[in-house]
């Protein structure tokens, strides 16, 4: 992957141009220095709101004017036990930021991933998926909110996901595109900033001090996505939950197939489309009208 073109899908630019003049300008650490020997490759920054289905129809049909190809697509963005509130599109935050947003996003570049194979589609989960169910009764959380309930949902919205579409490409023979859910640990990031506000006063700080030997940096933390994205073996493989740069086992619902196929077609509705037996069918029935 060495000189890859890698754009940063972001809704703040700002700060994601400040990451890419950190990535140009601050080595890497010793033990990882290794993978990043070569030529480092062109970065490029596009808006990407997830909280908002028009600015993911927007960016995605930026890339698939301005791409030749896109051979990986990695879905990491998202927030994590935030107090309860509403999209622009009227869905459960936590919902549509960690699931429904990468939904569309990645059916609307599918046609060009499977023009560029061999190709990958990895989504970021979490642990907290195998505490996860999908309330299809009140999957937007307006009757009852627990901020740790509905981000285990989405969680396990992740992994569902990336099994169903595994499954779906199988099934209309398109070869060369593998998709992968995984967990990449306990990461020194501002994801947990809401923790004091949903769980307790002063959880944040709790959480940080009593799992303080076991966070890893942002640079160890994106090691299982990376690999994910690169190894050769992985590359042979799809639809699987990884952890550690392996293959490990996810939870029992997460390999519920009626529950995955059921939450695809919800999801299809949520996005204003309408369900459809066969994959290619849906992706002709998102290319926009001219």
């Amino acid at each position: 992957m060495q000189g890859a073109r890698v754009i940063l899908a972001c809704r703040n630019v700002a700060k994601a141009e400040e990451a890419v003049e950190e990535i140009k300008t601050t080595p890497p650490t010793k033990p990882n220095r290794a993978q990043f020997n070569g030529d480092p490759g062109e970065l490029a920054v596009c808006h990407l709101d997830l909280c908002n289905l028009a600015s993911v129809r927007k960016c995605a049909q930026i890339l698939n004017d301005t791409e030749a190809n896109i051979h990986i697509l990695i879905n990491n963005a998202g927030v994590m036990m935030c107090p309860y509130a509403k999209t622009d599109d009227g869905y459960e935050t936590q919902f549509q930021s960690n699931h429904l947003g990468h939904f569309l996003f990645t059916l609307l570049l599918l046609p060009k991933i499977i023009k560029s194979t061999p190709a990958r589609i990895i989504n970021v989960s979490s642990l907290a998926h195998v505490f996860g169910d999908i309330n299809f009764d009140d999957i937007n959380s307006e009757r009852s909110y627990s901020a740790r309930t509905a981000y285990a949902q989405s969680k396990l919205a992740n992994v569902l996901f990336t099994k169903e579409l595994a499954r779906r490409l199988e099934e209309v023979k398109i070869e060369g595109i593998t998709t992968y859910s995984l967990h990449p640990g306990v990461i020194a990031t501002d994801l947990g900033r809401h923790f004091s506000k949903t769980m307790f006063p002063g959880a944040r700080f709790g959480f940080e001090n009593l799992l303080a030997p076991f966070i890893k940096t942002p640079e160890l933390g994106a090691q299982t996505t990376i690999h994910c994205a690169t190894d050769k073996k992985a590359g042979t493989e799809t639809g699987l939950y990884y952890k550690e740069c392996g293959i490990t086992s996810s939870s029992s619902a997460s390999n519920n197939i009626e529950k995955a196929r059921r939450l695809w077609d919800v999801s299809v509705k949520l996005i204003g489309a309408e369900p459809k037996n066969d994959l290619n069918e849906l992706l002709a029935s998102l290319v926009p009208t001219k």
